[in-house]
């Protein structure tokens, strides 16, 4: 495995915690990213005395990525996570999933995927459940993953119950699991 991949966030995504563990990293990315290019540009200043120099170039340049991974820790700072940890046994789990579309975000503090059902937890009392089923069934169709029944509560008594009467997870349920991590925040 790559040495990229194995420290990539992906690996995280869906785990406990992970908006509160995902917000410090980009914090401290983003802050990093920008001390580099000011570190470049006042060093261009201090080596030829005037702002007009190649190195003034490579700091404007490095504030590209800056620039993006502030909107990556804009994003993660809307959002908090999920405190209670849920025991799921066999079944499938996730924490912290924010999918984005084009106009709404849906934050789901827990998912579990068995027997071909997407089972959730929202505390967000204006959660579009309608809404969220249609842009989830489009990205599922996609990848040719049909016959999901997806059901998000707002009750979080009525989703441990029902989380109870879930069966192991199999095969296709964790190819969905994966679809939906591709799909979050």
């Amino acid at each position: 495995m790559k040495l990229s991949r194995l420290f990539s966030y992906d690996n995280f995504r869906g785990t406990y915690l992970y908006l509160d563990t995902q917000r410090k990293y980009e914090i401290a990315r983003t802050i990093l990213y920008f001390a580099i290019s000011f570190a470049i540009f006042f060093t261009g200043i201090y080596l030829t005395g005037s702002k007009k120099n190649l190195l003034t170039i490579v700091a404007v340049l490095g504030m590209l990525p800056a620039s993006k991974s502030l909107v990556s820790v804009i994003m993660f700072c809307r959002f908090k996570s999920f405190r209670d940890k849920i025991d799921t046994k066999e079944i499938k789990s996730v924490y912290d999933m924010v999918f984005t579309s084009e106009k709404i975000n849906y934050h789901v503090d827990h998912l579990c995927v068995a027997d071909s059902c997407i089972v959730g937890y929202s505390s967000d009392a204006k959660f579009d459940e309608k809404k969220f089923k249609d842009h989830i069934q489009t990205y599922l169709s996609s990848e040719k993953i049909d016959g999901v029944t997806i059901k998000i509560f707002n009750d979080k008594n009525t989703y441990l119950s029902r989380i109870k009467s879930l069966e192991n997870s199999g095969p296709k349920d964790e190819t969905i699991l994966t679809v939906l991590k591709q799909l979050a925040l």
